[in-house]
C-alpha cells in the first residue's frame, strides 16, 4: 500500500481511537524547517475547551509572541521585532481568525487581542512516522534519531505494515515506540511502547548538511516550549484530511473507522493523494463536478475540534480606565 493510502487510513483510526487532535506534514523542527513530521497527535490540556472556543483554524503564533494585549490597545507597528509588512500580514490574519481586534476609537492601526489565549489547552504531542514497507527504510533509522535527540513531542512512535523482527527493531532509536498497524483491518499492534521524551530539557537539532560538515544547533527549554505551541496550533488548524476532493466522476467519498472524508478512487482502487495523483494526466480521469463532501463536518463530528465556534471575543468597554 502507498504511504498516502496507509497515512489516511491510520489517521481515521487514530481519530476513532484516540482522544486529541490529528494532523499530517507539519514542521518539527525548532530553528530549522527541514524536518516534516507524518503525523501529529496533539492531545487535549486543561483548557482545550476554551481554545476550540476561538477559532478552528490555526492562530498565527507571532500574533501569540506579539506585545498586543487585552485591555487598551495599540499600534500593532510597535508590537513586533519584524518587518512592517510581514507584521501586517500576521495582524490581519490574526484579525480574521478572531484573535486580534480593530479599535477604530484609537486609530486604524490599533488593535487589542479579542481573548486570553488558553495556556494549557494541549497535553502530550506525539509524533508518528509512517512506514508501511521496512523493506525499504530509507534514511528512516536517521531520521527517527533526530526526533529523540531533539525531544520536541513527548512520543515517537513508528508505524509499519511490515512484520517487525528483532533486526529491525535493533536499528530503530531504543525511545521510539513501534506499531503494527494493517490498513486493511484497521488493526493496531504495540510492538513497543515509546519512552517519554525529555521535553523540558535541551535538545539537539541538525539544522544544515553539507559534504564534510554539519551544522548543529541546541534547542533550548523556552525555544521548544515555543516550538510546541506552534506544532499543536498548526496541528488544531489543519487536520489530516484532504482539503479538497478532485472534479474526478471516479473519485467518491469512503468511510474509514466510522469516519468520513478520505477520497477513494474506483479506477485505481484504492485511496488517492489528489494533489499527486488526479486529474488530466490520468487515464482513468472522467471530468465531473468534485463530489459533495463535509470535510470538516467530519471532523467536528469526531473530535473536540469546532469548526465553527462562536469566538471567545469579549467586549473591552470600559477596560481602557486601568491602562
Amino acid at each position: 500500500m502507498r504511504e498516502f493510502a496507509f497515512e489516511q487510513r491510520l489517521c481515521a483510526s487514530l481519530e476513532h481511537d484516540v482522544d486529541g487532535v490529528l494532523a499530517r506534514q507539519l514542521g518539527g523542527g525548532v530553528h530549522s524547517a527541514r524536518r516534516v513530521l507524518d503525523v501529529v497527535v496533539a492531545q487535549p490540556g486543561p483548557t482545550f475547551d476554551d481554545r476550540a472556543a476561538i477559532t478552528g483554524r490555526t492562530i498565527p503564533h507571532r500574533a501569540i509572541e506579539s506585545d498586543v494585549g487585552r485591555g487598551r490597545s495599540r499600534d500593532w507597528r510597535g508590537a513586533f521585532d519584524l518587518p512592517a509588512e510581514r507584521a501586517r500580514g500576521i495582524v490581519e490574519r490574526a484579525v480574521d481568525v478572531g484573535f486580534f481586534e480593530r479599535d477604530p476609537t484609537a486609530g486604524a492601526e490599533h488593535v487589542r487581542r479579542a481573548c486570553r489565549y488558553p495556556e494549557g489547552w494541549f497535553g502530550r504531542l506525539v509524533a508518528v512516522e509512517n512506514k508501511p514497507d521496512l523493506g525499504a527504510p530509507g534514511d528512516l533509522e536517521t531520521q527517527l534519531l533526530k526526533d529523540v535527540r531533539l525531544g520536541l513531542v513527548d512520543e515517537v512512535v513508528l508505524a509499519t505494515a511490515s512484520h517487525v523482527t528483532r533486526a529491525h527493531l535493533n536499528r530503530i532509536p531504543e525511545a521510539v515506540g513501534v506499531w503494527r498497524f494493517d490498513p486493511e483491518t484497521l488493526d493496531r499492534t504495540v510492538v513497543r511502547e515509546a519512552t517519554p521524551l525529555a521535553v523540558d530539557d535541551h535538545g539537539t537539532e541538525i539544522v544544515e548538511e553539507h559534504a564534510g560538515w554539519t551544522e548543529v544547533r541546541v534547542a533550548s527549554p523556552a525555544a521548544k516550549a515555543r516550538a510546541r505551541r506552534r506544532l499543536a496550533e498548526r496541528a488544531y488548524g489543519k487536520g489530516w484530511r484532504v482539503d479538497e476532493f478532485p472534479g474526478c466522476g471516479r473519485v467518491r467519498d469512503v468511510a474509514v473507522a466510522g469516519g468520513g472524508g478520505l477520497p477513494y478512487c474506483e479506477w485505481k482502487g484504492r485511496i488517492v493523494d489528489p494533489g499527486n495523483e488526479c486529474g488530466a494526466d490520468c487515464p482513468g480521469f472522467e471530468a465531473s463536478e468534485p463530489p459533495s463532501v463535509d470535510v470538516a463536518g467530519e471532523r467536528d463530528r469526531r473530535t473536540g475540534w469546532v469548526a465553527d465556534p462562536d469566538g471567545l471575543a469579549r467586549r473591552q468597554a470600559g477596560l481602557d480606565r486601568f491602562g
